[in-house]
C-alpha cells in the first residue's frame, strides 16, 4: 500500500485510509506504534514492550496474590 506524506502544521504526517484503520482496528485518537525491524518499519496497534511489562506484572500479582488481597482490605 502506497501512502503519501503530507504537511500537518509544522510537521509531516501520513493519512491512513479507512481500510487500513479497520484492519488495524484503530480509530481517531488511538495510538499506533512504529517498530523498527531488519526489513524496515512496521506499523502496529500492538506495543510489544508494554505486553512484556504486563506479563511481568501479572506474574508478580499471581505470586503475591495473598499479600495483594490483604493490602486491598
Amino acid at each position: 500500500m502506497k501512502l503519501k506524506i503530507t504537511t500537518v502544521g509544522n510537521s509531516a504526517g501520513v493519512i491512513l485510509p479507512k481500510e487500513l484503520l479497520a484492519r488495524l482496528r484503530l480509530s481517531k485518537g488511538d495510538t499506533l506504534y512504529a517498530l523498527e525491524t531488519p526489513d524496515g518499519i512496521r506499523l502496529s496497534a500492538f506495543d510489544p514492550e508494554l505486553a512484556q511489562q504486563m506479563e511481568v506484572a501479572e506474574e508478580v500479582m499471581r505470586r503475591r496474590r495473598t499479600l495483594l488481597h490483604k493490602l486491598a482490605q
